[in-house]
């Protein structure tokens, strides 16, 4: 029996330091994974927070005393190991990172050939036992190490998504929360006519502006304030390793992810109709219509990007989103990006000649929705079984797919679990009916709070 490792988590590692996650597991992680995968070449990168180059030098030294040989591509974000294990054609990528986690958190996220995620029930689990009880095999020759600068090659891959010569010089808000997406829009700058309002954009692991992760309400008000003083034409914000982002429009309101996935399906549909679009079950309608409207067909899969990426290659889906900010392209190895969204965006915008507020008004209004509400409760699981005794006679249609999905025809709501933790994630939606919606909302909180 080896030691106990709670960093390692259901996706990811995750974990204190270093109480939880030092030097010495970074090592036997990355001993482990050599010992799991047998790569010959694995890609690494780290994002900017204070521990992350330590650990990534601690996880070199185990994949290549694991027979690896090892691609160092520097400071990054998630993403770019993504980009870089497809681009380079290697069997494997690890980032070092913690993304929107408190400053004195690390961890890493790991993909095998192709980009493909290495999860709980893909490996990782594996790598933990191995990491645990430090069975290493005899290697009979130690791996190379070399650096590698895939960056600019990155963001000309970004620059395929779009047409640059219909964008327009829109100006722009972007907060990088001292996370890594400020080196990005500095390498993409040349390329595009945009004037930047730049805030909070250099890389400092010591969060001065506090943990960049703009779901928190609190971390917005920046990203605003920036809005209205400059009189911008939108507003960017993502979080430490921007794999995901975050709008807001030209009044500084911040705009529900549920209606971004929508817009982008929107965007490629517009370019590549007929293709298939797939979304999470929690908020639905918007991105249906949506999809069908334009000729394409849209695929429900469970929340998560494990779940998602596979879906998305079962299908070949050109595109996929959930509302939690997280979107998937088939261009990008079907991985996550936190830069392609905005793009897109910015090119509707400058295309359409609307602004972030209109293009989402109208199907804000046509489905409106309660935004992802967590409660936590002593016993998630009961309460959600008691919910759906409730309801059950009155449902039209009930879906299990992630959690419990129940749809009464000009409402709907889904209720999910956290794998995580006591916690239970409400959405509501409805047709066209605000009041509907809000009182719908507030009556399934009053149960489970019974």
């Amino acid at each position: 029996m080896g030691d106990f490792l709670p960093c390692f988590k259901a996706y990811d590692i995750r974990g204190r330091i270093p109480d939880e996650l030092n030097d010495d597991i970074a090592y036997r992680t990355g001993r482990a994974y050599a010992e799991f995968l047998h790569p010959r070449d694995v890609v690494i990168g780290y994002d900017i927070r204070l521990t992350s180059q330590q650990l990534s030098r601690a996880l070199a030294r185990g994949l290549q005393d694991g027979g690896a040989n090892v691609v160092d591509i520097g400071q990054c974000g998630t993403e770019e190991i993504y980009f870089a294990t497809s681009y380079l054609g290697v069997d494997g990528g690890i980032c070092v990172t913690a993304s929107h986690n408190p400053k004195d958190y690390n961890g890493m996220k790991f993909v095998r050939e192709g980009s493909k995620p290495i999860s709980g029930d893909t490996g990782l689990k594996d790598i933990e036992r191995i990491a645990a009880e430090k069975s290493f095999s005899p290697v009979s020759q130690p791996g190379s190490y070399r650096t590698e600068d895939t960056r600019q090659a990155y963001v000309k891959h970004l620059l395929t998504y779009i047409d640059a010569s219909v964008l327009k010089p829109l100006k722009i808000v972007c907060n990088a929360g001292n996370g890594g997406a400020g080196a990005v829009i500095d390498a993409l700058e040349p390329f595009l006519p945009f004037e930047w309002v730049k805030v909070h954009h250099d890389a400092d692991g010591n969060f001065p502006h506090g943990v960049p992760n703009p779901l928190l309400e609190e971390n917005r008000a920046s990203t605003i304030e920036a809005i209205r003083e400059h009189q911008a034409d939108l507003g960017i914000a993502w979080d430490g390793d921007f794999d995901r982002c975050f709008f807001f429009d030209a009044q500084g309101n911040f705009v529900e992810g549920y209606y971004i996935v929508g817009l982008l399906a929107e965007a490629f549909l517009k370019k590549h109709s007929p293709e298939k679009i797939v979304h999470d079950p929690r908020l639905v309608w918007n991105t249906i219509e949506l999809t069908e409207s334009l000729g394409g067909e849209a695929v429900q899969s469970k929340t998560g990007h494990a779940f998602i990426k596979e879906r998305m290659r079962q299908e070949d889906a050109v595109y996929g989103g959930e509302m939690s900010a997280h979107h998937y392209f088939r261009d990008f190895a079907y991985c996550d990006s936190g830069m392609i969204p905005w793009l897109l965006v910015a090119e509707l915008i400058c295309t359409t000649g609307t602004g972030m507020a209109e293009l989402v008004a109208e199907r804000a209004a046509k489905f409106p929705c309660s935004g992802e509400i967590n409660r936590r409760l002593s016993d998630a699981a009961a309460t959600l079984a008691r919910i759906e005794d409730h309801f059950r006679a009155s449902a039209d249609n009930i879906d299990y797919t992630d959690g419990l999905s129940m749809d009464f025809g000009q409402w709907r709501f889904n209720l999910r679990t956290s794998n995580t933790e006591p916690v239970i994630r409400l959405n509501v939606e409805s047709r066209a009916d605000q009041a509907l919606m809000a009182e719908k909302t507030a009556y399934i909180l009053s149960l489970m709070e019974d």
